[in-house]
C-alpha cells in the first residue's frame, strides 16, 4: 500500500518528532551534507527538511517495488486514497486479487472504523495534535526536482504507480 507523496512527507514529519532515531538521522544529515540510501543509489544534497527525508523514503519505497515488477514478480499496490474514497469498491478488488471469499468484504470494510495504532503514541488522537509542516511553493519545486530526477510522480499529479489495483479491474 502506498499514499499520496506529500502526505507521506508530512506524515514523515510528525512522525520524526516521536521516534528520537527519525529525528537524530534528519539533524545528522542536515548539520553534515549529504543522505545516502543504498539500494537504488539515492543522493542528494543538504536533507533541508523531514519533508525531503518523507519524500526519499518514498522515492526508495517506491524504487524498490517497481524494480521488484520489473524482476517478473507479480506484486501489486493499493493506494490508500483509494481505499478511503471507496472502501467497499477497494476491498472487493483486493480480495478478489487475494483469492479471498467476497463475503469478507464488509468485515474489511468495517477495519477502516479502528484505528490500528490506537494504543500507541502513534495514535490518530496523538499525531493529529501535531501541526503539519507547511508545503510552500519553493519546497514543492524542490521535491518536485527530486521526485523528477528518479522518474517518480510529482506532488500534485495523481501519482498512481504502475500495477495499481483499481476498482475498475
Amino acid at each position: 500500500m502506498y499514499r499520496d507523496v506529500a502526505a507521506v512527507a508530512k506524515s514523515y514529519y510528525r512522525l520524526s518528532l516521536f521516534l528520537p532515531a527519525l529525528r537524530l538521522a534528519y539533524l545528522y544529515s542536515f548539520l553534515y551534507g549529504r543522505m545516502t540510501v543504498n539500494g537504488i543509489g539515492l543522493h542528494c544534497g543538504r536533507v533541508d527538511s523531514h519533508l525531503t527525508s518523507g519524500v526519499l523514503i518514498w522515492a526508495v519505497i517506491m524504487s524498490d517495488y517497481l524494480d521488484t515488477r520489473r524482476r517478473g514478480f507479480d506484486v501489486r499496490a493499493v493506494r490508500y486514497e483509494d481505499l478511503v474514497t471507496r472502501p467497499l469498491d477497494m476491498c472487493r478488488v483486493v480480495l478478489d486479487y487475494c483469492r479471498l471469499p467476497a463475503s469478507l468484504t464488509q468485515l474489511a470494510v468495517r477495519a477502516f472504523d479502528v484505528d490500528s495504532q490506537r494504543s500507541s503514541v502513534l495514535a490518530k488522537s496523538v499525531m493529529g495534535r501535531f501541526k503539519e509542516p507547511q508545503l510552500t511553493s519553493h519546497k514543492k519545486t524542490r521535491l518536485n526536482g527530486l521526485l523528477m530526477k528518479y522518474g517518480m510522480p510529482l506532488i500534485g499529479e495523481p501519482g498512481i504507480i504502475e500495477g495499481t489495483l483499481s476498482p475498475s479491474e
